[in-house]
């Protein structure tokens, strides 16, 4: 019976997986079409429009998307070293030390989860403006380093389920060869988290890539533009929109995202299931 299932069972998974990549599909196609061919039925025009690509590319006057993603880059890499650290930190804090009202911490840390990040975002802008850091990266690097950024509380959560599972008879052992605290989080439990660790930095780019409004809110310099931002660029109300080279550059915009996720996939994969099944 379960092999007479399998045939049946398949052809639903591929019909299935036709049907969720046909966006995909659409969005690759209209990358080489032109205006007109965007009304056009077909999945692929007649013609592949190469011209969207590099046109798209040099769009922007005086500017490429070369300096667009080089920001991204600056943005990301901040963001990624200071959420890395101060969360492993934190987690590693709340899974081994003992100190007053660990536990009432812990549990406000668990319903900063259930807070909706709209309800931030006004103090949050009025403070970096007083601040003085509107049109520049401080607002997303200063929050990271104070492990309270985009996805910190469940970065944070995942660490401590996972340090949780390191036996404690390592840190003893640590502690008899002469080990501080900072020395056992440095040179046991960081090489040992490595899973969640590599978890955490690829939710933590994927994440503030995809960071359209915080970008759009905090960064009013073209020269200071992501990829994000630089591709509302193309939408003009007093022209015609380039429907072609935005879908283009939108689909080139992806690429470093879904780079980055199947090169560590492995890492990924262990870091949530270890997380689940050790917490």
């Amino acid at each position: 019976m379960i092999t007479q299932r399998k045939p049946l069972t398949h052809l639903i998974l591929l019909i299935s997986s036709v049907l969720m990549m046909y966006p995909v599909f659409w969005w690759l196609g209209a990358s080489f079409k032109t205006n007109e061919e965007m009304r056009s039925p077909n999945l692929f025009p007649e013609s592949l429009r190469w011209s969207n690509y590099s046109d798209g590319w040099v769009s922007v006057p005086n500017y490429h998307f070369g300096v667009f993603y080089l920001n991204n880059l600056e943005l990301i890499l901040g963001v990624l070293f200071t959420s890395v650290i101060s969360c492993s930190l934190v987690a590693f804090a709340f899974a081994r030390l003992d100190f007053p009202l660990r536990k009432v911490w812990f549990g406000v840390l668990l319903l900063t989860l259930m807070l909706p990040t709209q309800v931030t975002i006004v103090p949050q802008y009025v403070l970096f403006s007083k601040l003085d850091w509107i049109n520049t990266y401080l607002p997303f690097y200063v929050p990271h380093l104070l492990a309270g950024g985009v996805g910190g509380p469940f970065f944070i959560y995942l660490l401590v389920q996972f340090i949780r599972s390191i036996p404690r008879e390592l840190d003893e052992s640590a502690k008899m060869d002469g080990c501080s605290w900072f020395g056992i989080y440095w040179r046991i439990v960081i090489p040992l988290t490595k899973p969640a660790l590599v978890t955490v930095a690829i939710y933590c780019f994927l994440w503030n890539w995809d960071d359209f409004f915080g970008q759009l809110l905090y960064i009013n310099s073209v020269d200071k533009y992501t990829v994000n931002l630089a591709l509302k660029l193309f939408i003009d109300s007093q022209g015609t929109v380039p429907w072609g080279q935005m879908l283009a550059m939108s689909l080139v915009s992806v690429i470093p995202a879904v780079i980055i996720f199947f090169m560590a996939q492995k890492h990924f994969v262990e870091g949530i299931a270890s997380g689940a099944l050790k917490g």
